[in-house]
């Protein structure tokens, strides 16, 4: 792997600075978990579409930039170097519009793909059902054939964005003679459809960044199947494999943490136990193994190499990495870890304490890292199941 930029790369990053410094809002966003909050985030994906910065990945004629995997790894380095807003729409972006990319019809990449990139749409993950979890193939939700459409009916819980979203695309079992990965199939569904129904949960802190969705006798046209009929499992575990691997977490997302961690620690001072800089010091190196391991895995691609079981490696090491990034940091701030950002003496707008709280999900979503290691024992060291 050649760890030299190009003359042409570096004249991308060059403009992406640019473009964020002069573009970037100079206060933070309200949450996107509230009301206030979604919508302008929604109005700052907006802008970064109308200058071409929304999704570089993409190509042109979906609102991307024709930009290489390598290029988008440069501008995500840019953008959380340059403290800009959470993305609102990575479900969309990142999870569901790749998806589209290797099995969406023609038809179906020009209906909804401009539209992610445009933020028009927003959408929220519909797989998790009560007393499902992480086994996504005992999902109960039901769709039954009618006519030329789907009837769907279930609930759907811990939808991400679920409660403010324009879209949910889920998986529902198609075959109720089916178990397991059989017999399920893939479904995109506009929440203002008659027949469903969103109830926001509050998070610990207060806020809606989840929804129950329940679905009564929803009505959506078989046009809105991703992939084939029954088997929706295959369609799923891409979007799954985007979620663990490269897409949903950016190295560029732990470089800028680890950077932040590094400045806390030098507020601190001299006083500062050995102990607690040497947590700064593995911070700093895990996030930058992170980066080049990712470089490394996009330099593959680029040379025909595909991902498989082994993003759930990717997935263990961002979500462990980003919790004990944040776990150090609380221990830096000491009293001040529990302030929030609306709290005078808070300490970088107490974006601290928010990033330790999500990051506490991290082992849990996407997959819990109880099943990622499973997964890695038995598809990349070849173990046997017990």
């Amino acid at each position: 792997m050649d760890l030299a930029f190009t003359p042409e790369q570096d004249a991308f990053r060059a403009e992406a600075r640019a473009w964020l410094e002069a573009n970037v809002p100079a206060e933070p966003l309200p949450s996107f978990d509230t009301r206030e909050g979604f919508d302008a985030h929604r109005a700052w994906e907006r802008r970064m579409h109308a200058d071409g910065w929304a999704v570089v990945s993409w190509p042109r004629a979906y609102g991307g930039r024709g930009a290489s995997l390598l290029e988008w790894l440069i501008f995500e380095e840019e953008y959380w170097r340059a403290g800009a807003p959470g993305r609102v729409g990575q479900n969309g972006l990142f999870l569901l519009g790749p998806t589209l990319m290797e099995y969406g019809t023609p038809e179906q990449q020009e209906r909804f793909l401009p539209r992610i990139a445009s933020a028009e749409d927003i959408w929220c993950q519909g797989w998790s059902e009560p007393n499902v979890g992480s086994d996504l193939a005992s999902v109960a939700a039901r769709a039954t054939k009618r006519g030329e459409g789907w009837v769907l009916n279930g609930q759907k819980t811990w939808c991400s964005r679920g409660a403010f979203a324009d879209w949910m695309f889920g998986l529902f079992r198609s075959d109720p003679t089916s178990e397991r990965h059989r017999g399920l199939t893939f479904v995109l569904v506009p929440m203002d459809a008659p027949g469903v129904t969103v109830r926001p949960i509050e998070q610990l802190d207060g806020e809606t960044g989840f929804a129950e969705v329940f679905l009564d006798d929803v009505s959506v046209p078989v046009a809105n199947t991703l992939g084939l009929e029954g088997e929706g499992w295959n369609v799923a575990m891409s979007t799954a494999g985007f979620e663990r691997g490269l897409l949903l977490r950016s190295p560029g997302r732990f470089t800028a943490t680890a950077e932040r961690l590094v400045a806390l620690c030098a507020r601190a001072g001299e006083s500062l136990p050995p102990s607690l800089r040497d947590e700064v010091t593995r911070a700093w190196i895990d996030a930058e193994a992170y980066r080049l391991q990712t470089f490394m895995t996009v330099s593959r691609l680029a040379e025909g190499a595909a991902i498989g079981a082994e993003a759930s490696l990717n997935k263990l090491w961002w979500s462990e990495m980003d919790l004990r990034m944040h776990e150090t940091a609380m221990r830096l701030l000491g009293t001040s870890a529990e302030l929030t950002r609306n709290a005078t003496a808070a300490i970088d707008d107490g974006r601290w304490l928010d990033g330790y709280l999500f990051a506490l999900a991290g082992p849990i979503y996407a997959g819990t890292n109880e099943i990622q290691r499973s997964i890695v024992a038995e598809r990349v060291l070849g173990l046997p199941r017990k």
